[in-house]
Order: C-alpha cells, then sequence, then structure tokens
C-alpha cells in the first residue's frame, strides 16, 4: 500500500529530531541523510567508508543545514558492545534520538544456494538482519523517550517473495519483514514509537549495479524520486502507520 501517494512534506517536518541512518554514504541512504537534513533533522552519519560519509558531511554543510555527525563502524564485525557505545556517544552529544533508517546492506552476487558458503551467509545475516536488531535495541532507551520516535526498516523485493538465486539475502530480508511484524505487536501499547518496513524497488544504487551491470542507468528511478516515502514514515504525519511493509513507489 502507498501511503504517501502526492506527499508533499512541510519544508520543517523533521525540526529538532535527531536522526540515525546506517549507510548513509551512498545511495539511498546518502539521498535519505540529505533529504532529512534539508527537512530541518539533525543527521548522524554511519557507514564504513569514512571518505564517503565526509563527503555527504559536506553536501549538508553546503546547503547551510544543521551541521551533522559522522559515526563509522564496520556492521559485519561490530559486537553488542560497539552498538552500545554507539548508543552512549548519541546519549552523552543529543540526549535524544528520534528516529532510525536502516539502510546498510550487503550482498553478494546471485548464485545458486548451493554455491554460497557458511561465511557468506554468516555476512548477509550479520550485516542485513542483526544488526538493525542489535543496534535498534542499543538504541531502544533513548527512542521510548522520544516524543515521536520511528523506525524504518529496508526490506526487498527478494525478501518479499523470494526467488531462485538470491539465497541468504532473501532470507535476511524476509527476516527484516518479520521482525517489523513481531516489534510492532510488541509495541502496540506505545503511542509514541513505531516500526515500518520501506521496500524501494528498482532504483538506480551502487548495489543495483553490482547485481544487474547491464543496466541503463539514467532511465531507472533514482534515490531522490523515493524520498516522498522516507520522508513520510520518518515524520509524525505517519504517527498512524505501524508494522507496514510498504512498496516504496517512486515520484518524478
Amino acid at each position: 500500500m502507498n501511503y504517501y501517494n502526492n506527499y508533499s512534506p512541510p519544508e520543517n517536518l523533521l525540526r529538532n529530531r535527531v536522526i540515525l541512518i546506517t549507510g548513509a554514504g551512498q545511495g539511498l541512504g546518502r539521498a535519505a541523510a540529505i533529504a532529512f537534513a534539508k527537512h530541518g533533522a539533525v543527521v548522524i552519519l554511519h557507514g564504513r567508508t569514512v571518505k564517503k560519509l565526509e563527503n555527504v558531511y559536506d553536501e549538508i554543510e553546503a546547503l547551510g543545514k544543521e551541521q551533522p555527525v559522522i559515526y563509522p563502524l564496520n556492521l559485519e564485525k561490530a559486537t553488542e558492545n560497539d552498538y552500545g557505545l554507539l548508543a552512549q556517544a548519541i546519549a552523552e552529544q543529543f540526549g535524544r534520538l528520534d528516529g532510525i533508517l536502516h539502510n546498510a546492506a550487503f550482498l553478494h552476487g546471485p548464485s545458486p544456494m548451493e554455491s554460497q558458503t557458511l561465511e557468506q551467509w554468516q555476512a548477509l545475516m550479520q550485516v542485513n538482519l542483526i544488526a538493525p536488531f542489535a543496534l535498534t535495541k542499543a538504541c531502544l532507551p533513548l527512542l521510548k523517550a522520544a516524543p515521536d520516535a520511528s523506525i524504518i526498516m529496508t526490506a526487498s523485493s527478494h525478501g518479499h517473495r523470494p526467488a531462485a538465486y538470491w539465497g541468504g539475502f532473501s532470507v535476511a530480508k524476509a527476516g527484516i519483514e518479520a521482525l517489523v511484524k513481531i516489534q510492532a505487536d510488541e509495541w502496540g501499547m506505545l503511542p509514541n514509537l513505531r516500526i515500518n518496513a520501506l521496500i524501494p524497488g528498482v532504483v538506480n544504487t551502487p548495489q543495483r549495479a553490482k547485481t544487474h551491470p547491464g543496466e541503463i542507468k539514467k532511465v531507472l528511478p533514482q534515490p531522490d524520486d523515493l524520498m516522498p516515502g522516507y520522508l513520510f514514515l520518518m515524520g509524525s504525519d505517519s504517527k498512524a502507520i505501524k508494522g507496514e511493509i510498504i512498496q516504496c513507489q517512486a515520484q518524478h
């Protein structure tokens, strides 16, 4: 279901909000970081590659928006203590957290299940499923204290409709949908806390370029085209929407 058809977010939609974005160095994460900053948020830029995060930082600074913060962390190697330290750093610097966009992803190229290794599956589960769970759990005290906190999980069409050759990535993303449903059910009586998942679909990102190298990129929807949906779910206009798996339709 598309809850945000023709949605036009107000300029101050995310004013006075602190939002953490994982995988913010490129693609949809970068686009979301800039869009959230443009609408008033202080954004915490997470990623593995500091240089990419610095580039996004500079883009936001050049717009004259609230100064972002960079927090590099390799989710494939992260431990429970690492997530706790991240949450502690947010608490010490801001004293609050109003939202998380779980955008970081990891995948290998499509291949038959019989050729996929245990090490590949472990990495796929760690980054695509375990990290979103663990980071949300570590930040939960801050999120519960916020007057209106929103968590967006990035799902995938390959998890929503599993098919041949997507193996561990599909399993991890199917797990994200289950996680969202379970967590929303557990938080059902908390009016200030919600969780939903977005399925971006076909969009021109570096990840898509790796799995579909022959596509003509300029004819695909671009990350900025999807931002109305991200802004809608992160802002207060989506307060009543909880536990939904939403197909993100590009708006040109």
